[in-house]
């Protein structure tokens, strides 16, 4: 797989997702040699997982507040997202074809609300850039020559000699799609810098009572606000058979991932966010005589079973019997959060490559010449389409730091043979 045009440089791309695709589209509009490998059968796997419900590509709002939604990663990411923008990202689909909409949220989707139009559309103008695609090859690191290995899935192996490489490899969430994480182990043996991978957007484990879990698992519970250490998320809610899920839950990750560390997490739950505890107080107090707690919980307060049985749940089932004991209930359900959901299903995950080990155009500083993009890297991002616009535009920054690398190593190279 060696270059015949020695004029022209070979990279390497392993993963074929939104990182790594865009990373070959770039590459290839500068002129390289591009060739995508990935260990499934067919590309993009994740990308047209994150579609199912409405592929939401990214978000309207603002370049600052969009940059702040990264939190602690908004210093890193800001450069990356400011050179490929939400905008840019919205013309990039409309060039591909894909007309767009705005949901009343903000948040961007194609009008297919599916992955796979776009996907299709993507790959047709990779391959008439010239782009490769190598399937069913799943990355082993290297062998002792400093060739990349490759494994087929019946174990045969082949080996890649690159001028560069790009590693596009996903975090550690739905493995069954390729983001196995298996890149850690061959990247920490080269003395890389890892954070923990840990699930991200993703539920929340809490002891339900059996009565909760039997009765109410799969029930939405509509509108609520949520706070844990200080950080707070509204939107819609789901009970389990475990705990909670849903959009309101998963924007929470980073401060329930940081109150489970610290031994005491705790989710409070507003049932009722648009109305003050006074006027709750108030319409309870207008209950008729005789009617049971339930009764006035569902007409006045305006409550579901479920969200009641979580009121329960909170007090032991020992409700209060004031009706601003009530009001205050329904503002502040606290529930104790045993633990995030499974990260194999989670949306996805934070930790990764550290920012330490990583140069400005994100080539790793022990390995030269390769460089990483995508969820491999240590950001967090919530769900609205700030997860997917990191990932395209690190798979473009990178792909320009590779140009830069490719020009920069092919004028050391010239400049050597010259001097002979």
């Amino acid at each position: 797989m060696s270059n015949t045009n020695t004029d022209l440089k070979q990279v390497a791309i392993i993963g074929g997702g939104p990182a790594g695709l865009m990373a070959a589209e770039t590459l290839a509009t500068c002129g390289h040699q591009v060739i995508v490998y990935d260990g499934m059968a067919s590309l993009g796997r994740k990308f047209l997982l994150a579609g199912r419900g409405g592929l939401n590509l990214t978000h309207s709002e603002s370049l600052a507040p969009f940059l702040a939604r990264y939190g602690a990663g908004e210093a890193w990411l800001a450069s990356m997202v400011a050179d490929f923008t939400p905008d840019d990202l919205r013309a990039w689909a409309l060039g591909l074809g894909q007309d767009l909409f705005v949901g009343s949220s903000g948040r961007v989707f194609p009008k297919a609300m599916k992955t796979s139009p776009l996907l299709r559309a993507w790959l047709a103008r990779l391959a008439g850039l010239g782009v490769r695609f190598e399937l069913n090859a799943k990355w082993q690191g290297w062998d002792d020559d400093g060739q990349l290995l490759f494994a087929r899935k019946d174990n045969a192996c082949f080996r890649v000699q690159a001028d560069a490489v790009l590693l596009a490899l996903g975090g550690a969430s739905w493995a069954r799609l390729g983001s196995d994480a298996a890149w850690v182990e061959i990247l920490a043996g080269k003395g890389v810098a890892i954070s923990q991978l840990t699930p991200s957007n993703c539920g929340i484990t809490i002891e339900w009572s059996a009565h909760l879990r039997d009765r109410f698992a799969g029930t939405p519970i509509k509108a609520v606000a949520l706070m844990c250490s200080g950080a707070s998320a509204r939107g819609d809610i789901v009970v389990t058979r475990d705990g909670l899920e849903g959009g309101a839950v998963y924007a929470l990750s980073p401060a329930l991932r940081a109150a489970i560390l610290g031994g005491d997490a705790r989710l409070t739950i507003d049932l009722r966010p648009d109305v003050d505890v006074r006027t709750l107080a108030e319409k309870l107090v207008k209950a008729k005589a005789g009617k049971s707690l339930s009764s006035a919980l569902k007409g006045q307060g305006n409550l579901s079973p479920a969200a009641i049985s979580l009121m329960r749940e909170a007090c032991d089932n020992s409700l209060p019997t004031t009706a601003m004991g009530l009001a205050r209930l329904i503002k502040g359900v606290t529930l104790p959060v045993t633990a995030l959901a499974s990260i194999d299903r989670a949306i996805s995950t934070a930790g990764g490559i550290a920012q330490s080990a990583l140069d400005g155009d994100l080539m790793i500083k022990a390995l030269r010449g390769v460089f990483c993009a995508g969820e491999m890297l240590d950001w967090d991002a919530p769900t609205g389409g700030y997860l997917l616009q990191a990932c395209f535009a690190s798979g473009k920054h990178a792909a320009k730091g590779i140009d830069r690398f490719l020009q920069t190593h092919t004028q050391e190279s010239a400049d050597a043979n010259g001097s002979q």
